[in-house]
């Protein structure tokens, strides 16, 4: 089994969500029944099913995401070529890329902050000790869902999932079915604790930031949340295997500053944060001077190192400890760069792709024709549930900018209503959020797309549940508008 890595794009949801809208408006010509509308439409879910198809036909997903982007807005344009509108899908390319290429750096700081805690062996350690505690699949099966749950409001749902999967891979590594189990465990757990959190999920950062639901008001959402994470994880539970990993004595020792590097990303996430919320600066700002923090600590690492090995040497000779010896003579010095050099490229280049397939399709038009069949032909509880399962597929981003872009006319109940079904409806499929497509190339080959699809029924159970809970728990806020 290839060695894990925590290198794919960690806080994505926070650097989608802080970077603001990535989907252009639409243009001033309504493709959405002309042939060239329908052909890009056509391009765009040929490419979403190769995606889907990836773990059969080994192909990076990012291959036919970055070929359809190209083709939808080739044919944008040359019909607007036709038109003599040369100047407008031009602005939208512009502006979709420019939002794509302050998300690229914010994950890039991010990634290099995990592969350089994973070098660290930060992860290495929290594997070890969760081993040594002799903890059973069952119990590992509920402590990573409800830390999934629970640090998901903080961190964002992707960068909790990832950190759980990690775990699980190294505790329960060769036990397939069971790792299966966790990451969709895993996956729901994250999308539930993320939806009652403006800082959780894409969608309720910006349904917060366009001043539709207050800050407070995100918390009536805790208990369908939580219904939604408690149901399906209860069945799923009694398949877990009655056993034990593999029990081990092994301790890990933690590389030189690698709590000061975990200080040192907390920091640059509140950086980043303070960035946006108190001088209304793009929170890429913050991610790049986080990055600054890691550089200048990095170069203290390194003109540290040989006094720092020259300690530890002497106390391992008087000690007589001839391994840690060994250790310590294949230490190299700790490089930044290197880092960021083993980023997931695959990852970045496939939400390139899909930011901009969906940039293309919103400025045919086809977001704003979706939002007014949905709110004007529609009761909106109705359309609001509808959504949520249409943002397993089409992912919930596209769908609830598209909502707000089209700003109904809706109680807080039902914007509510909105945030719980397209935060957790992504849960439905392994591709409709982002902690599940990074989930997908973390565990390559064992949490698979068809491996989430079994378990779909069960976790549809929990979807319908919690938003049962939420108009009856919040039956008074649909009066409120």
């Amino acid at each position: 089994m290839t060695q894990l890595r925590l290198k794919q794009a960690l806080i994505l949801v926070i650097a989608l969500c802080l970077s603001g809208g990535v989907y252009a408006a639409a243009g001033p010509l309504n493709l959405t029944a002309s042939s060239a509308g329908i052909f890009a439409l056509v391009i765009f879910f040929l490419a979403y099913a190769v995606v889907m198809c990836e773990e059969k036909i080994h192909m990076r997903k990012s291959k036919p995401v970055l070929i359809a982007a190209g083709i939808i807005w080739a044919v944008i344009g040359w019909v607007y070529l036709k038109e003599g509108l040369v100047g407008a899908p031009e602005d939208a390319f512009r502006h979709t890329l420019l939002e794509f290429s302050e998300l690229m750096l914010f994950l890039l700081v991010a990634m290099t902050y995990i592969n350089a805690l994973e070098e660290r062996r930060v992860f290495d350690a929290l594997r070890s000790w969760m081993v040594r505690k002799g903890f059973s699949f069952r119990t590992l099966f509920w402590l990573t869902g409800f830390l999934s749950f629970f640090i998901s409001p903080i961190a964002d749902n992707l960068t909790t999932a990832l950190l759980m999967c990690a775990v699980v891979m190294k505790v329960a590594e060769g036990h397939n079915r069971f790792i299966n189990l966790c990451c969709i465990n895993i996956v729901v757990a994250a999308n539930a604790g993320g939806a009652f959190s403006p800082f959780g999920d894409i969608t309720t950062l910006m349904v917060w930031q366009a001043g539709l639901v207050k800050f407070s008001e995100f918390f009536a959402l805790f208990l369908p949340s939580l219904v939604n994470f408690l149901i399906p994880a209860t069945i799923m539970s009694l398949f877990v295997e009655s056993q034990k990993p593999t029990a081990s004595d092994e301790e890990v020792e933690l590389k030189r500053g690698a709590r000061r590097i975990l200080a040192l990303f907390l920091l640059t996430i509140a950086t980043a944060v303070s960035c946006h919320t108190v001088l209304h600066l793009p929170p890429v700002l913050g991610m790049m001077v986080g990055l600054g923090y890691l550089q200048f600590f990095g170069y203290f690492l390194r003109m540290t190192l040989p006094s720092s090995l020259a300690k530890k040497r002497l106390l391992a000779e008087h000690a007589g400890d001839k391994k840690r010896l060994e250790r310590l003579g294949s230490v190299v010095p700790f490089d930044v760069f290197s880092r960021v050099a083993r980023a997931e490229w695959d990852t970045l280049l496939f939400f390139y792709g899909i930011i901009m397939c969906v940039g293309g399709l919103g400025f045919m038009g086809y977001l704003a024709m979706m939002s007014d069949i949905l709110y004007l032909q529609w009761d909106a509880t109705y359309a609001n549930i509808a959504l949520g399962v249409i943002s397993a597929v089409i992912d919930n981003i596209p769908v609830m900018f598209a909502v707000i872009t089209m700003q109904p006319d809706m109680s807080h109940g039902h914007w509510l209503l909105i945030t719980l079904t397209a935060g957790v409806g992504g849960s439905l499929l392994s591709i409709g959020s982002a902690a599940g497509v990074a989930l997908m190339g973390q565990a390559r080959g064992i949490y698979t797309f068809m491996g989430h699809l079994r378990w779909m029924p069960v976790i549809l159970l929990g979807y319908v549940a919690s938003i049962l809970v939420h108009l009856w728990l919040n039956k008074e806020l649909f009066s409120v508008f």
